[in-house]
């Protein structure tokens, strides 16, 4: 196999990528027989995974090395190229919709991707591309920034993502100097983070418009792929999670200031550290990590371990903390290798594991569906790759103890407890992003206002006391990529997660079980809606209320007959 490092890149010569989508667009709108119009719509096919391929090599050398002056070019010329091609892609997209052989492209391939294709028509008009070009120039500022940061810390100079152990160490001074540290320096560039959402704001504002929408949200909900739920269904989820959620969450970190011998509510910085004995932290290097994944993947089933191979064989992970690295983590594909790419910073820290798991999740479903033809329905959407992801972190527990060692009950309370954590604050990334693009015209120091309240609603266990600044003003959200870079995608985690809490349950009883229903789910590719891809695979939709009634109950009686007293 070709190796990652081996990949040649070239960049495409967009006129003719334009000459080629609009001769295809012809040939499929003049197209006698069905024959000929699977023909066309093959080699468009075709073509989009080689333009997929060029694209996504491009940015992923420009994630490992920001700084990296050539692909920092390629990463403009891509910025202003995609939008141009999609004028092409969406001629191509219409013709397709009114095909008179409609009937036999969903008999062959499936209805999903004509669902899509009416929102892409709804996402588009040439009238954008000028704003669509400069949102991507916008959010390559913005991701730059952050990857820029140079955090001065106990004499030594750290990333954000290198920041991220101290955040959580079990001296008290030293985990609130961290927590303040990094505040700061989001603090001397509230400026310039300001303005960046505020241009991104109102340009987004301005496309919708320009479409015909009274705001951004529609449009957002379009660009999202949202084909089998609307705005309605993700307000009714949003009232669930405040009704079960929330109450259970804030019970756990109730328990929490209790073990740490604190007042409640507590500080962020607090509220970081689980144990007062330290947190969970995996045993042995990032080499011991890989390893063991590797062993998990082989004994979890033949399909984990063909996949896990070709991603060591193919140099498909770049997975350790550097300088001019971008932050965060993600998984991509390259379509031409049919093959998936991890990209992480670990840390040292329990994401590290995470990593192997929720990315590698990510990838391994890629990887089952990696001949998929149309290339739209290898992936299904947002909400429901999550759902490969977040499941295998709690497919993986029977192999914790290698990853963690003496910390892996610590390991088991903490990754429970913080699926259910973390669902009301992702909601409230969701809830504020409403807020923002219902009101474009709020300042920032609004929208900061906006992050504070809605704290209070959905993490009280939050003490707004000013000892950090920037959280504790209601500024945090900025730390949030998504925000910034993927609007409305961050409630598709919460529905997602809320889907691997099912799973768990099932796992707590019988383990095949829940690997049946995890396969069931994932071979699907995106071949279905995600309502779709959850009935086909016999798991609860996350809008039913009673799904997170019953995620809750099942966590809520695990975390009660935990022994807590050996995570002290």
């Amino acid at each position: 196999m070709v190796k990652f490092s081996e990949m040649p890149y070239q960049r495409p010569d967009t006129e003719k990528l334009k000459a080629k989508i609009t001769e295809l667009t012809g040939r499929l709108k003049a197209a006698n027989s069905y024959e000929e119009a699977r023909q066309a719509f093959l080699e468009l096919d075709t073509l989009d995974r080689h333009v997929d391929t060029a694209g996504n090599l491009a940015s992923i050398r420009h994630s490992i090395d920001t700084r990296d002056t050539f692909y920092d070019e390629e990463m403009k010329f891509w910025n202003e190229a995609g939008p141009e091609l999609q004028e092409y892609t969406h001629g191509f997209t219409l013709a397709l919709l009114k095909s008179p052989f409609r009937p036999e492209f969903e008999k062959e391939f499936g209805d999903v991707m004509f669902l899509n294709a009416e929102l892409a028509v709804k996402s588009f008009s040439p009238e954008i591309i000028a704003e669509m070009q400069e949102e991507n120039k916008l959010v390559t500022e913005y991701e730059k920034l952050l990857a820029s940061a140079q955090i001065p810390f106990e004499g030594g100079v750290y990333t954000i993502s290198q920041m991220t152990p101290f955040k959580s160490d079990p001296d008290d001074e030293r985990r609130l100097a961290a927590w303040k540290a990094e505040g700061q320096w989001y603090k001397d560039n509230q400026e310039k983070l300001d303005d960046l959402y505020d241009k991104l704001v109102h340009l987004r504002d301005q496309m919708g418009r320009k479409l015909g929408y009274d705001s951004y949200i529609p449009l957002g909900y379009n660009r999202m792929n949202r084909n089998c739920y609307d705005q309605k269904d993700v307000e009714k989820f949003r009232l669930a999670v405040q009704k079960y959620l929330v109450p259970l969450a804030e019970s756990i970190y109730q328990e929490q200031a209790v073990r740490l011998g604190k007042s409640y509510p507590m500080s962020f910085a607090d509220n970081a550290l689980e144990f007062r004995s330290g947190n969970p932290r995996p045993q042995g290097s990032a080499d011991d990590i890989v390893a063991h994944a590797k062993k998990f993947y082989e004994e979890l089933s033949p399909e984990t371990a063909e996949f896990f191979h070709t991603m060591l064989d193919g140099e498909l992970m770049d997975l350790l903390s550097k300088e001019g690295k971008e932050g965060g983590g993600y998984c991509t594909s390259i379509p031409d290798y049919e093959v998936p790419f991890i990209f992480a910073n670990f840390n040292g820290t329990q994401g590290d594991v995470e990593v192997v798991t929720h990315e590698a999740g990510h990838a391994f479903a890629g990887y089952m569906n990696r001949r998929r033809v149309p290339l739209s329905t290898v992936w299904p959407g947002m909400e429901a790759c999550e759902v490969h992801s977040m499941s295998m972190e709690f497919l993986a527990w029977p192999w914790e103890e290698g990853f963690f060692g003496k910390d892996t009950d610590k390991f088991y309370y903490s990754h429970l407890a913080s699926a259910i954590t973390f669902i009301p604050y992702g909601t409230m990334v969701d809830h504020f992003q409403h807020i923002v693009f219902e009101k474009p015209e709020m300042t920032p120091a609004q929208r900061h206002a906006v992050w504070k309240e809605l704290l209070g609603i959905y993490m009280p266990w939050q003490k707004l006391d000013g000892v950090i600044p920037f959280y504790s003003e209601g500024e945090g959200w900025q730390r949030q990529h998504h925000i910034y870079s993927f609007p409305f995608y961050y409630i598709d985690y919460c529905l997602a997660q809320t889907v691997a809490l099912e799973i768990w349950a099932l796992q707590q009883t019988d383990r095949k079980d829940a690997w049946d229903h995890y396969m069931a789910y994932t071979r699907q590719g995106g071949s279905r809606t995600f309502t779709q891809l959850l009935d086909h695979a016999d798991l609860k939709s996350p809008f039913d209320e009673e799904c997170l009634h019953s995620v809750c109950r099942a966590a809520r009686e695990w975390l009660s007959a935990f022994d807590q007293s050996v995570i002290v």
